[in-house]
């Protein structure tokens, strides 16, 4: 089948039928109970945009494998059986931008929608909702990409006249084709003023990718570099703060009361909301005050795990007791390791992203090396690294979401999560996913070299009018790095004490 790479092809199918399967395990086992037999166009939409997302990460290591089926052909043109990976990037992120701005958005209003109407006016108000965010989207997207959807290319004009080919010229490592004696063409030295400006319009799905990928790096700047950080430290002094020993009862039954006070104050203000919602008068204050019993509720709950872990009771109480001990341990050794990945991450995009000429190309060449060792350990690492970044996204907006009154929550929680909880996270993967990959083609470029990654998200997307200074300037990379930082610096100062129980709970007036 010439340059066509079979087991490629193999491979992938395997790998999009288990990603979908493996999704789908996670939706049954987070999803809530009371969603359980009900609510399914939101429970497929979560299955796909999951797939779609870890899809799209693999695609990187698959672009590069698929790379390596065409190194006998002469140059990429020449090999043309190999996966249409082009199409393939521009297929799954127009899907990606679909789902993230429309269907999403739609099965949120619709889950969210009063239970007391008929299914009819829900699908009705969610449509209205995603209609006007569609044509408000199409025409900026029109408008932008009518005025300033071009690509502008830095080229240098190279011209050079033409004489007769010598029967005495002969090629040798003695004798190069291009040095500084006789037979160096004049092109070869062409001043600075023959640089021009190539333009041409980019194609619309490029553009829509770009713009995408935009919103998403903003996100993935703030979330990613704050979450780089607390995720492994969370662990860790998730560690430091643990119980150090099984609390008396009296002590139990004291901190029980307490939590049961909190319990009913968060019941009355929870209720006292949905009378206001019954009445119609879902203002700014009400938005306000609802996010506040969500973080309430959400610090209630953890405080209540908390106290169940100081005090374990039942017949098996010492082997609880034992197994929390090993949890911990467990949470200390994966923060251990996730912070030597996080370190990894950050001196990588100093040493190779920020500094110009780069130091060193770091990662890239662990990579190369590891597919020296196997032809798999190299991609298996990539893609760790790139899914390890969306799971700093996550941890960076649950991180903002409980400090930050603007920033609405939705935790994941196993057997207990919500599909509007799924479904924003899922959003939240999807945009972010975009970036990731941008980010990491960019990061890993010495790896993924001449990959149909690299030409969108490297060549156009940083070509592109309006939007290359953010990437000729690598404002996203010092964002991250910025906030990275200032994150270590506040676990260093404050990760290490411990929660106190907040007080009396009143809503704002």
């Amino acid at each position: 089948m010439g340059d066509f790479n079979l087991a490629l092809l193999i491979v992938a199918i395997v790998v999009c039928v288990l990603v979908f399967v493996f999704n789908l395990y996670l939706l049954v086992n987070y999803q809530h109970p009371d969603d359980k037999n009900q609510a399914y166009f939101p429970k497929f939409v979560v299955v796909l945009g999951l797939s779609v997302s870890a899809i799209s990460i693999l695609m990187l290591p698959a672009d590069v494998a698929n790379r390596q089926a065409c190194q006998h052909a002469i140059y990429n043109g020449a090999c043309n059986l190999t996966l249409p990976m082009k199409d393939l990037w521009l297929f799954i992120y127009i899907v990606d931008a679909v789902l993230v701005f429309f269907v999403i958005p739609f099965a949120m209003f619709y889950y969210e929608g009063d239970q007391d109407k008929s299914v009819g006016k829900r699908i009705k108000s969610a449509l209205i909702w995603v209609v006007t965010t569609a044509i408000v989207c199409g025409l900026v997207l029109g408008i932008l990409y009518g005025v300033i959807g071009k690509v502008d290319f830095t080229v240098r004009h190279l011209s050079s006249s033409t004489m007769a080919f010598p029967s005495t010229f002969q090629f040798s490592n003695g004798q190069p084709c291009v040095n500084s004696g006789a037979r160096q063409c004049s092109a070869y030295d062409a001043s600075p003023s023959s640089e021009t400006t190539w333009t041409m319009r980019s194609t619309f799905p490029e553009y829509v990718v770009a713009l995408a990928t935009i919103v998403g790096s903003v996100l993935f700047s703030i979330f990613g570099g704050v979450g780089i950080a607390c995720l492994p430290l969370g662990l860790i002094f998730s560690f430091v703060r643990r119980p150090k020993a099984v609390i008396t009862r009296s002590q139990y039954i004291k901190e029980a009361t307490e939590l049961g006070k909190k319990a009913r104050e968060l019941k009355k203000a929870a209720d006292a909301l949905h009378q206001e919602e019954r009445s119609g008068s879902k203002g700014r204050k009400w938005r306000k005050n609802m996010k506040a019993v969500e973080k309430e509720l959400l610090l209630l709950e953890e405080d209540v795990n908390a106290l169940e872990e100081m005090y374990p009771q039942g017949e098996k109480a010492e082997a609880t007791w034992a197994l929390t001990v090993l949890g911990y341990l467990a949470k200390l050794i994966l923060g251990v390791f996730g912070l030597v990945v996080s370190i990894a991450w950050i001196a990588h995009i100093v040493i190779y992203l920020l500094i110009d000429p780069p130091l060193s190309p770091f990662l890239n060449e662990v990579f190369i090396k590891l597919d020296d060792i196997w032809g798999l350990l190299g991609t298996a690492a990539f893609a760790f690294f790139c899914f390890y970044l969306l799971l700093a996204v996550i941890a960076g907006a649950m991180m903002l979401g409980l400090r930050l009154v603007f920033i609405t929550i939705h935790p994941m929680k196993w057997g207990g999560t919500l599909m509007n909880s799924f479904l924003f996270n899922v959003a939240l993967i999807l945009l972010c996913s975009i970036s990731v990959i941008q980010f990491c083609s960019t990061a890993f470029a010495y790896y993924a070299q001449a990959t149909a990654a690299q030409e969108i998200f490297g060549h156009t997307l940083q070509s592109l009018r309006g939007i290359k200074y953010l990437y000729k300037y690598n404002i996203f990379q010092i964002a991250f790095v910025a906030l990275a930082g200032l994150t270590f610096v506040y676990y260093a100062a404050f990760g290490w004490r411990r929660r106190k129980p907040s007080g009396r709970f009143q809503l704002s007036s």
